[in-house]
């Protein structure tokens, strides 16, 4: 029995059956000489942790139906899939299973890849990337000594959260409370020596640009627009008194100043450090703030402290003596380290000085604020009180008035500040791609030449839990140097894997190009016209992104401003309330699914459930009833096609009521599930409108020639509407429906304007006051046509045979009340 006579619905055959064509049809190859307009589709590509996730499905049947849908709309679409493959976890999964990561890692590749072709998603997998791979790290590095020849790479020393179970450094948002992100341990302050790259060299460019992201959301554009966080102020100079040290401070309030009582100093400010060498109280303090996380969520509920220096600084505008403090809120990588205290006027200076019993003056009241109480804070601008003979200003007349008068006494300069700092791409572990750079006694810091280029990563040795692996093995670590010939050593860090996702998107374009970085094709698909994504990543991965994109513009290799249009971020999908995962024993393993009920019902579900771009809750019940509704999809269909009537296509000019009322209802389902698919994206209510048109079709009696004509266009249409969420069995159906192009291959139809157009109306039939039916009629009806068209309704007939009619009641296209005696 084939599958198409096979009345009984089996997903594994039919899934089968329609990969397989995919497969050998080349469906979703892409081809750049495609006369159809560009269309390139990219979900967040996947970190190969073995199995396929419920957050990886719901991703990636989101993408996969925009695909469908845009290939059948005529566009030339392009979906490639890769691995996100170096990084910490798979190094620490190797240890923990006494492995390599490099065996670890291919094997969960192998089965991931085999999982996410059992989903029958439209990859094009002969652009398969994998970022642990030399072909791709390679023009990675490429890129990097092309930022080292530009002064956008430099090492310095810095403070960082130091990890010391997992042994390397960790980003501030990969602190939570004082802990590492993965290993819960205790975070620790270290001075250590790390590659940087200068985005903050793009700030504004990086800032601006968020304008132009008109199909972002609303809430990521916020999100970078606060994380780069421009800051117009004054650099301010205050002299230390009796010394010749000057302590300067950034301020975007300087029509505060005479509200400053104190000065807070960074624990890793100079002043504080030469102090500390001093003064072992100082010490202490500032050795307990190293240890503090920097985080922001940590530093927004921290309890301020600090501790008196003994000194006091001069206000350059008044001569007061104001005293200075260390303070553990203050950061040395925002502004200056230091800032001036305005407890009347900023939240966290008044926590502090409400503290320390530090004066608390007010100085800007709200223009329509007539006291000067203190009780209430108030941060906002407003007119000067107590600020001498800038009383009465305005704050923006005497922010302006005030810089004018410190600039003139040398003592302040218009200074923009960014809260944006240089991205650290050092990390201290064996799992990612080498950092190009060798260091030479006599020659410094030398980059790798590029004909040396990849430099790879050695694998073919017993792997342990040491650190700095790289460096224990000789045959990498000790080489020539390539300036003088004499024994140097290499970078033994490597990339923080932000590195490698920031750019992978252009590479899938030419993945098999082995002579440059990109190449013209680039140029074709870029930029990315929708990406797919859980807003998790909207400031580190999409800010990163967006830098190195302009980076590669800027060295040629592309010529878009912007790698991603459209961004769209889905939700997590949890179970009982909460996210998925294995410490909490809740995660639901797709593949058990698959086997279960076929990749359709799966794919149905996580798009039905909830909207996209919401949190979706795990449902057992609701995966059985979306396997129900395949199967009653199926069963529809195969009732159609075992009628009896010979299929023909006939004008509609005379079509009934109802084929009339079942065709607007078709129009109309296809109009919104058009809209859903080209904007709003808000699949669960495109679904819900064709099953209720598929409820509607099934209440149709198919009596003629003619209905038969209008059955067969609505099950066409609800099969193709279907065919982005649930493509296998559609795949199927469209054969059964007596097509012989495969679905695919179809065009999406079209709206027919003519039949959604409000031509019937569904009136109120009474008798004696009673409703007794209701019936379609037409609009406007003549009030002879409604009789006629009611006293032939059986309904009708079986009330008011025998019996006069004393008179009829007509409410134009509402009710008739046929009043007997």
């Amino acid at each position: 029995m084939s599958i198409e006579t096979n009345e009984i619905y089996n997903a594994k055959d039919i899934e089968y059956e329609a990969q397989s064509y995919w497969l050998l049809e080349k469906t979703f190859l892409a081809d750049e000489n495609n006369s159809g307009e560009k269309f390139y589709s990219l979900c967040m590509f996947p970190y190969p942790s073995g199995n396929i996730h419920m957050g990886h499905v719901r991703n990636y049947s989101i993408g996969d139906a925009i695909i469908r849908y845009k290939k059948m709309c005529g566009k030339n679409i392009f979906q490639p899939m890769g691995w996100d493959a170096f990084g910490l976890p798979a190094e620490n999964a190797a240890i923990k299973n006494k492995t390599h990561p490099a065996s670890w890692t291919y094997t969960n590749i192998n089965n991931m890849r085999k999982q996410l072709k059992q989903m029958g998603y439209g990859y094009d997998w002969s652009r398969e990337i994998s970022t642990c791979s030399p072909d791709y790290y390679k023009w990675e590095q490429w890129l990097f000594l092309r930022l080292y020849e530009r002064g956008l790479a430099y090492k310095k020393k810095s403070i960082v959260n130091w990890d010391p179970v997992d042994e390397t450094v960790l980003a501030n948002e990969q602190v939570i409370n004082g802990r590492g992100w993965r290993s819960d341990a205790l975070v620790e302050k270290r001075e250590i020596s790390q590659w940087f790259l200068k985005i903050t060299d793009y700030a504004e460019e990086l800032l601006d640009g968020l304008d132009h992201l008109e199909e972002w959301p609303v809430q990521v554009k916020a999100m970078q627009k606060n994380w780069i966080g421009k800051s117009v102020g004054a650099q301010i100079k205050f002299k230390i008194k009796d010394t010749e040290e000057i302590v300067e401070v950034f301020t975007s309030r300087p029509d505060t100043i005479f509200g400053c009582s104190f000065i807070a100093l960074a624990s890793d400010h100079i002043f504080v450090r030469k102090l500390a060498e001093q003064r072992s109280n100082i010490k202490l303090f500032t050795d307990k703030c190293r240890q503090m996380s920097t985080a922001e969520s940590d530093l927004a509920t921290l309890i301020k402290k600090g501790i008196h220096t003994g000194f006091t600084a001069i206000n350059p505008l008044n001569g007061e003596e104001i005293p200075i403090w260390i303070a553990n809120y203050i950061l040395s990588d925002y502004g200056t380290g230091a800032i001036m205290g305005v407890p009347a006027h900023d939240e966290r200076d008044h926590e502090f000085a409400s503290l320390y019993n530090l004066p608390i003056k007010q100085v800007i009241k709200s223009i329509d604020e007539q006291n000067t109480n203190i009780e209430n804070l108030f941060i906002g601008k407003g007119v000067l009180i107590n600020s001498g003979q800038f009383n009465g200003l305005s704050s923006e007349e005497a922010i302006n008035k005030i810089i004018q008068q410190l600039n003139k006494k040398g003592a302040a300069t218009l200074e923009t500040k960014y809260r944006l700092r240089d991205w650290g791409v050092s990390r201290q572990r064996y799992w990612g791609a080498p950092i190009p750079i060798i260091y030479c006694a006599d020659c410094g810091t030398v980059p790798v030449p590029e004909d040396d280029l990849p430099v790879v990563l050695p694998e073919q040795f017993e792997f342990t839990d040491k650190s700095n692996v790289l460096k224990n093995i000789p045959e990498f670590y000790h080489v020539n140097c390539p300036s003088c010939g004499k024994n140097a050593v290499r970078e033994t860090d490597t990339f923080d894997t932000f590195v490698e996702s920031s750019w992978y998107y252009a590479r899938f374009t030419c993945a098999d190009q082995q002579n440059m970085m990109l190449d013209k094709r680039t140029n074709y698909w870029a930029p990315v016209d929708l990406y797919i994504g859980g807003i998790e990543h909207a400031i580190l991965h999409l800010l990163y992104a967006r830098f190195i994109h302009k980076v590669m513009r800027d060295e040629g290799l592309l010529t878009s401003n912007e790698p991603f249009t459209r961004l769209f971020t889905q939700g997590m999908v949890l179970k009982d309330g909460t996210k998925m995962s294995k410490s909490k024993g809740n995660v639901v393993n797709p593949q058990d699914y698959i086997d279960k009920y076929g990749a359709d019902t799966l794919r149905l579900f996580i798009m039905f459930s909830a909207p996209p771009d919401q949190r979706l809750e795990w449902s057992d019940a609701g995966v059985d009833g979306s396997y129900k509704f395949i199967n009653k999809l199926w069963n529809t269909v195969h009732r159609y096609t075992n009628s009896n009537l010979t299929k023909q296509f006939h004008s509609n000019k005379a079509i009934t009521i109802e084929q009339t009322s079942l065709r607007r209802k078709l129009h109309e389902t296809l109009e919104k599930v058009t809209d859903v698919m080209e904007t709003r994206l808000s699949f669960n209510t495109a679904i819900a409108a064709v099953m209720e048109l598929m409820n509607t079709y099934n209440k149709f009696v198919i009596n003629s020639q003619e209905d038969k004509t209008v059955a067969q266009e609505v099950l066409d249409c609800i099969v193709i509407m279907l065919s982005p969420i649930i493509p296998h069995v559609t795949h199927v159906l469209w054969r059964i429906l007596g097509h012989d192009n495969a679905l695919i291959t179809e065009k999406w139809p079209k709206v027919d304007e003519l039949a959604i157009i409000q031509d019937t109306v569904t009136i109120a039939v009474q008798i004696n006051g009673k409703l007794r039916a209701q019936h379609l009629i037409c609009i406007d009806a003549s009030e002879q046509m409604v009789k006629d068209e009611l006293f032939s309704l059986r309904e009708v007939q079986k009330y008011i045979t025998g019996k006069n009619i004393n008179r009829i009641i007509i409410v134009p296209n509402k009710l008739v009340n046929i009043v007997t005696n």
